[in-house]
């Protein structure tokens, strides 16, 4: 097999890097030219339009979901072992850092993961926001808002196991999460017919939710033949920016890692989508006040994603996949802190947003 010829080569620290390198190419890829985007799919609903953003969101969330599944049914993957289910969780912590990161994604234009893929095809205001997360994340993680950070996480806590394993607590199976999956998989084709969504919006973001269940299986799979215990996890990006920049800073003795390997991947990725398909460009600023609002919503990003333990992608996709209970009080949080804020900032009387065309057949990229 291809992986234990990797194992034999590389060793587990190359393989894993490797692993996160070529799936994080796949979903920068991907995420690139779908215009994959949690802020763009919770506005639109939030305003009640109709231009195919949600669809493609629901396409990839769905996907994970039925792919992660297919997975679990066939025997090739297990969760019980995965940090999400297994470690001792936060539902405080779920929900304000899911409100809190809602809440930033508005005011930076972007979650972690879209900010990465626009850093990537020439955005400078999202990469300046991207390492504002990170550095934030960082200190959330062990620096001075680490204190903080755990006073909320404490607040209300849920043992691991059973407990935060949605599957096991409704006795559905991965047959019931499956078929659930399959509903939304399904809404997701029919709007996607009525909206005319592009062909690279729906098979783009079917791309994406495959990535996050190619992490899942990766992982898994390298933890079932490693000697040393390795995590079994799946995509993020809090954590993993905190960490490669960290890595980037200061000199580590630390193994590689998948995360290691996937940041630059979506970095590699977006780039090569935005290239190929000419959409390279160069774009700053807009004066002081739009810095402000980016800074402070890539703040509240950082801090919120790694209270809530995942960001749009980590919590809201990866984590609802394996069905923890955590991630879905996060997702849920995510859209609550999101839409309101749209329509607080956003939609104020006093700066009134222009109505989206009543049948567009082109899902546009967010800024």
């Amino acid at each position: 097999m291809l992986l234990d010829q990797l194992l034999e080569r590389l060793g587990e620290p190359g393989t894993l890097a490797l692993g996160g390198l070529s799936i994080g190419v796949v979903f920068g890829f991907m995420a690139q030219r779908s215009r994959f985007c949690l802020r763009s799919a919770v506005i639109e609903f939030a305003r009640n339009q109709t231009g195919g953003k949600l669809t493609v969101w629901l396409f990839a969330f769905a996907t994970a979901l039925a792919a992660t599944q297919l997975l679990a049914l066939a025997g090739s993957f297990d969760a019980s072992t995965a940090r999400q289910i297994a470690a001792r969780g936060s539902l405080s912590g779920a929900a304000v850092g899911g409100l809190l990161f809602g809440v930033g994604m508005i005011l930076a234009r972007g979650c972690s993961s879209r900010l990465l893929v626009l850093a990537a095809q020439g955005n400078l205001r999202s990469l300046l926001s991207g390492l504002v997360f990170a550095v934030t994340a960082q200190a959330a993680l062990t620096g001075a808002l680490s204190p903080l950070r755990e006073a909320i996480a404490g607040l209300w806590t849920v043992e691991g196991g059973t407990a935060r394993d949605l599957i096991a607590r409704t006795g559905i199976g991965h047959g019931g999460a499956l078929l659930f999956a399959g509903v939304w998989l399904a809404a997701a084709m029919f709007w996607a017919r009525r909206q005319r969504v592009p062909t690279w919006g729906w098979a783009g973001a079917i791309g994406v939710g495959l990535a996050v269940a190619a992490a899942w299986w990766f992982t898994y799979a390298v933890a079932q033949r490693a000697f040393d215990p390795h995590p079994v996890q799946a995509l993020s990006f809090t954590g993993p920016s905190a960490e490669v920049l960290s890595r980037v800073l200061f000199v580590s003795s630390k193994r590689w890692n998948f995360d290691i390997g996937l940041v630059p991947g979506v970095f590699l990725g977006a780039f090569i989508a935005a290239a190929w398909a000419g959409e390279l460009k160069l774009e700053g600023f807009q004066g002081g006040a739009s810095m402000r609002r980016y800074i402070a919503g890539a703040m509240a990003m950082g801090f919120g994603g790694m209270l809530a333990g995942g960001c749009a992608v980590g919590a809201g996709i990866s984590g609802a996949a394996v069905f923890t209970l955590t991630a879905w009080v996060t997702l849920v949080a995510m859209w609550l802190g999101a839409a309101l804020t749209d329509r607080l900032i956003d939609q104020h009387p006093a700066d009134p947003q222009p109505q989206a065309p009543t049948t567009p057949n082109v899902v546009m990229p967010t800024a």
